[in-house]
């Protein structure tokens, strides 16, 4: 303990920022595998000197090392029981680009689709960096040179250490070397000692491979994707001694990577996109043969599992660009210029036809929709974690087997094969992968929390690890061996060659602190599986959460787990969520950091073992905007808003809760007040006592507040509410009420226009804001009377003005009350957008003179439960179809960006979409319908039209100031 303690004080004594917090510790316990193992330290270095620094005073106290890049790891290899290194938050930068030598310079946190993009702007297009794993726009350069990464385009462009050219280097001592394709030598040819242990250990390495030689030449590179274990065969003369591609895949056991030379390769200017359908995947994997004789980009597959499971999660929409089938094999054609890509297209299909397995074709030219289909392709590990089975249930799969490969001609016999094991295991696979590398991505459902299920995973491992060498394969071909299959590794390779690995390893790392039992000496694929031995506790919730409990787990425990840890949280670009980790870089800040922390809860690990009340838990969920986009952006359904809201319902049960958990928490409330004396409250608002009462009410004092409405100008707009009558309820909300008046009239009038009658309800609340702050108990009394009050015996739609209102109705309602009444009311409800496109299709048009172009803000709760394209749709529904899209959270979101300690974050994730695309045309039109959005928007751009509600663009009777 002593020691740990000593090891400890002087880590964190220097200058490199090292976190020991059991929060930080509970994030960095896990990457996208089924492990968990809890570090002694999380460091942030700076730079390769921090980085030596760390390794030799693991070194000298004997503590485990481990690099980790975007922790999408699915063999366990990002994760170890010592110092876990994360390079993402400051090493990360973009050294050069050559365009003239073809490479690029690059530090070990660079995500890969960030250096891709920044390669083709500097090259105009011409050149990008190749490897592009399903996880490019989170995983990072470091993460593929450890794993040997390879992804969609592997086919044409190989893998990762096809692509190296250069490797610096941090060996366990704290050395700095730098591994060429000839070789090592010292980094700072100044450094003495370095150039003495480069010399040194190419002499080893020499030997090494003479007494292996032949060995290395028949066991070693026999297929394309041949990953795992040690790739050795390059230091053979042949391939001369090249070092740097030998130490590509060693998953961070040998030397630690603090810096790349990498090459670049061309874009193809015209590509096309065939997708095939078939009636089962073993047809698909026959035809890639025939597929290969045309040089394609891409040949990727998925199963009809995938297909299912994005189809309930995202709507039919999701998958309609796909042809009917139950398999499919996505094709990417390129080439010179488009009619001859065309007709490499029509010869293929011919050939296809004739082989006659092929059931229907599709050829996709334009890139927006080839990106919509490739969606479902890249999202199928998060999407196969909970399958919809063709019966309606759902199961769990997990990574485990997910990585096998074997030559593309025998494939499909290895898949029928590979069914008929899973059949006798009694257990699922859903298959998809780089079929034409031979590559297949197959996750099971295997149960890790019993001993018997454990004892079942381990044994069909085992038996898988059999039959794909039978057919000539691997282990793994794209994630390494890590965790997940080290131990099997003896079912590959012979002992020599196991020997020979284990040599390597020791060459480089004597002591073995470099993340330990990887590949060399593991520890068997079921010990540390982090569901193993969680403890059976109720954890009873206010929200219903549609879970199957696992025997022995509950609805909640199940929930929290949905996170396996792809990090699509983690991406900077593409889709909404997360904007807290679009701010501040931080992993806790992630939807994923937070997941993580609340399995550690109900895992009882640590701190955490406080359970609801554990202030880490309240600390990882501070900066969530409950945006409610990882519901939809996440591949496996997170729903973090609805967490938080539950964890804070919990916490503050006999605790005194923030200030603006009142102010703002109890808006609804105080707005009936306000209603009555509104001229004499914006009055004092205007007064020097508006600092002191938002002060008090833990507001800010940055943003300006909103004009409070009276009930007179209310009335003014609508009418008086109520009356019982009418096609369509149009439910005035209480921000709408409160501070938009003139939105609920417009809404009226445009309704109205469409030749409905409608009958105007004020009177009923939607609980968001007591749901947001986590006051469960109060949203459900208000939200069984709004239940009660709207389920008239009818089917009229219920139209609510403000989107993230007609979010809580639609989503929150049931959840929360769960009576009939409830999920009857929910079915009713449209938000203001989805009105406009029904009555569109009726043949109703607007009356009135539209603007040619608007900046369009979606409210991130109309996003994740009514569609990403609703207000496009709605727009282009009445002639719109100029949108500059701010896709991303305006950063109010509801009370987070009016409280005190959330201004600054607030700002920052204004600054992703909403700021810039208020910039880039000041003088368009800005539709916000969400209150939250109109407030960010007219604090960025304070113009007279700044933000308009879409029913003040369709008004009839107003003249907007455009």
């Amino acid at each position: 303990m002593t020691h740990a303690v000593t090891f400890v004080q002087r880590l964190t004594a220097g200058a490199v920022e090292v976190d020991t917090s059991s929060r930080r510790l509970a994030e960095y316990s896990y990457d996208a595998s089924n492990y968990r193992v809890e570090p002694v330290a999380v460091a942030f270095p700076r730079n390769a000197q921090d980085v030596s620094h760390i390794a030799r005073l693991c070194a000298e106290f004997g503590v485990p090392l481990i690099a980790r890049g975007g922790g999408t790891s699915m063999a366990g290899n990002a994760i170890g029981s010592g110092v876990v290194l994360d390079f993402t938050r400051h090493m990360d930068r973009i050294v050069s680009v050559d365009a003239a030598s073809r490479t690029a310079v690059v530090e070990p946190g660079v995500v890969l689709a960030e250096l891709a993009e920044a390669v083709q702007r500097s090259t105009a297009d011409q050149l990008t960096f190749a490897p592009d794993p399903s996880s490019r726009n989170r995983a990072t350069v470091g993460g593929s040179i450890g794993n040997d990464a390879c992804g969609n385009h592997s086919v044409r462009y190989g893998r990762t250490g096809d692509h190296v050219v250069s490797l610096d280097l941090v060996l366990a001592d704290g050395t700095r070397l730098t591994a060429t394709r000839s070789g090592l030598c010292a980094t700072d040819p100044a450094d003495i000692a370095a150039t003495e242990r480069a010399s040194a250990l190419s002499a080893d390495l020499r030997a090494l491979t003479a007494r292996y030689m032949a060995p290395f030449r028949l066991e070693l590179g026999r297929i394309p994707r041949q990953v795992s274990g040690f790739q050795l065969a390059h230091l053979l003369p042949e391939n001369g001694f090249d070092v740097a591609r030998a130490l590509v895949g060693t998953e961070g056991s040998c030397a630690v990577v603090v810096g790349a030379t990498v090459t670049l390769v061309d874009v193809p200017p015209s590509a096309l996109l065939l997708v095939v359908a078939y009636d089962d995947i073993v047809d698909a994997a026959r035809d890639v043969t025939t597929i290969l004789e045309y040089s394609p980009a891409a040949v990727e597959g998925i199963d009809e599992h995938i297909v299912a499971t994005m189809t309930a999660r995202r709507g039919e929409d999701s998958v309609a660009a796909l042809p009917a089938g139950r398999a499919w094999l996505y094709i990417d054609l390129d080439g010179d210029d488009d009619a001859a890509v065309a007709e490499h297209a029509r010869r293929l299909t011919a050939d296809l036809r004739a082989n006659g397995r092929a059931r229907q074709f599709r050829e996709v030219r334009d890139p927006g929709e080839r990106r919509q289909l490739w969606r479902v392709r890249e999202d199928g590990a998060g999407l196969s974690s909970r399958l919809h089975l063709a019966d309606g249930s759902t199961v769990t799969s997990w990574p485990g087997w997910e990585d096998s490969a074997v030559a593309p001609e025998n494939l499909a016999d290895y898949l029928a094969d590979f069914r008929n094991l899973l059949q006798q295991y009694q257990l699922i696979g859903v298959m998809y992968g780089h079929f034409g590398a031979g590559c297949m991505h197959i996750r099971i459902t295997f149960e890790q929390r019993t001993p018997e299920g454990r004892e079942v995973m381990s044994a069909f491992l085992t038996a898988a690890a059999r039959l794909v060498v039978a057919h000539g394969g691997t282990l793994s071909g794209e994630h390494g061996d890590g965790r997940a299959r080290s131990q099997l590794l003896p079912e590959m390779y012979s002992p020599t060659i196991m020997e020979a690995f284990a040599g390597f390893k020791a060459l480089f790392d004597p002591g073995n602190t470099l993340n330990p039992g990887m590949i060399v000496a593991p520890e068997p694929i079921t010990a540390q599986l982090a569901l193993a031995d969680i403890p059976p506790l109720p954890w009873q919730t206010t929200f219903t959460l549609h879970e199957s409990a696992a025997p022995g787990s509950s609805p909640f425990a199940e929930a929290v787990q949905r996170c396996i840890g792809v990090g699509r949280c983690r991406s900077h670009s593409g889709g909404v969520m997360c904007p807290s980790y679009r701010a501040t870089g931080d992993e806790k800040d992630s939807t994923r950091g937070r997941a993580r922390v609340l399995q550690d809860m109900v895992r009882g690990a640590d701190t955490m073992d406080q359970g609801w009340a554990s202030e880490d838990v309240r600390d990882v969920l501070d900066l969530c905007l409950s945006c409610k986009a990882c519901s939809t952006d996440c591949p496996t359904g997170v729903d973090m808003a609805t967490y938080k809201a539950e964890f804070l319902d919990h916490h503050y049960r006999r605790r005194v809760r923030p200030m603006s958990h009142y102010s703002l928490g109890w808006l609804p409330r105080w707005l009936a007040m306000t209603s009555r004396t509104a001229p004499v409250v914006n009055r004092l608002l205007a007064s020097p006592l508006r600092s002191v009462g938002l002060r008090l009410g833990g507001l800010t004092t940055q943003r300006p507040l909103p004009t409070f409405a009276s009930r007179r100008a209310l009335r003014a707009e609508v009418g008086v509410p109520g009356g019982g009558t009418g096609d369509v309820i149009l439910l005035v909300d209480s921000f709408t009420r409160g501070f938009r008046p003139e939105v609920a009239g417009a809404a009226r009038r445009v309704i109205e226009d469409g030749g409905q009658r409608a009958e105007v309800r004020t009177d009923v609340c939607c609980g968001l804001t007591w749901i947001s702050t986590g006051q469960l108990r109060q949203a459900r009394k208000r939200l069984a009377r709004t239940a009660a009050a709207l389920d008239d015996g009818t089917d009229r739609p219920i139209v609510v003005t403000e989107p993230s209102c007609a979010a809580a109705l639609r989503k929150d309602l049931p959840e929360l009350v769960g009576s009939d009444a409830a999920r009857r009311v929910a079915r009713r409800v449209r938000s203001f957008a989805e009105q406009i496109t029904a009555q569109s299709e009726t043949g109703w048009a607007p009356r009135v003179a539209l603007p040619e172009a608007v900046t369009l803000q979606t409210h991130c709760h109309e996003y994740a439960v009514f569609g990403a394209a609703t207000q496009r749709r709605a727009l282009a529904a009445v002639g719109i179809d100029q949108v500059r899209e701010a896709t991303g959270c305006c950063g109010v979101a509801g009370n987070f960006g009016f409280e005190r300690e959330h201004y600054d974050v607030s700002m920052a994730v204004a600054e992703l979409a909403l700021a810039p695309a208020l910039r880039a045309d000041p003088e368009a039109v800005v539709l916000t319908d969400g209150f939250s959005c109109h407030m960010q928007a007219r604090q960025l751009a304070p113009t007279a039209h700044a933000s308009l509600h879409l029913a003040q663009i369709l008004d009839p009777t107003l003249e907007n100031d455009r």
